[in-house]
């Protein structure tokens, strides 16, 4: 089935892969039919481990929006996203996802999220990195204060 939203995603993957911004990941955010937000891997171009397409198609689009939310979005992605995305993509509740490539695809060429999926499934005390808690006494008061707060804005 051909769709112009993930034609566009796979476009951008192979057009700023070939300019050197960084892995073959492209996204796209579409609202009532409309791209409101394209989105493409920039991690080695801007040295931030963070500008997967999704999340900088997220950024974009909820700038766009005034909102935090994707409410009535949908992303089409080049390839299903990685853990961060994904809990990304949750936090800013669209519709739906459609992804091209898989996450198998991904590990075939070198981009192995499957470390950090079974991480999250471990107990914090067994991760390969140390989780180390600390000083929680001091930090809860700053959500008791949080939860009594009158004007705070849910998310």
């Amino acid at each position: 089935m051909k769709n112009k939203f993930m034609a566009e995603a796979i476009r951008l993957s192979r057009k700023m892969t070939r300019a050197g911004e960084g892995g073959p990941f492209g996204a796209v955010i579409v609202k009532n039919g409309k791209i409101i937000a394209r989105g493409w891997n920039r991690v080695t171009s801007t040295n931030d481990p963070t500008a997967h397409a999704e999340m900088m198609a997220i950024r974009i689009a909820c700038k766009k929006l005034k909102n935090f939310q994707l409410d009535n979005c949908v992303i089409y992605t080049s390839c299903e996203p990685c853990p961060m995305c994904l809990a990304a993509i949750y936090w800013a509740r669209p519709k739906k996802i459609f992804y091209a490539n898989t996450k198998k695809d991904a590990a075939k060429i070198g981009f192995d999220d499957d470390f950090i999926y079974k991480e999250l499934k471990q107990a914090p005390a067994k991760r390969k990195m140390l989780i180390i808690p600390m000083m929680r006494n001091e930090a809860l008061p700053v959500f008791q204060e949080w939860s009594r707060k009158k004007d705070k804005i849910r998310y």
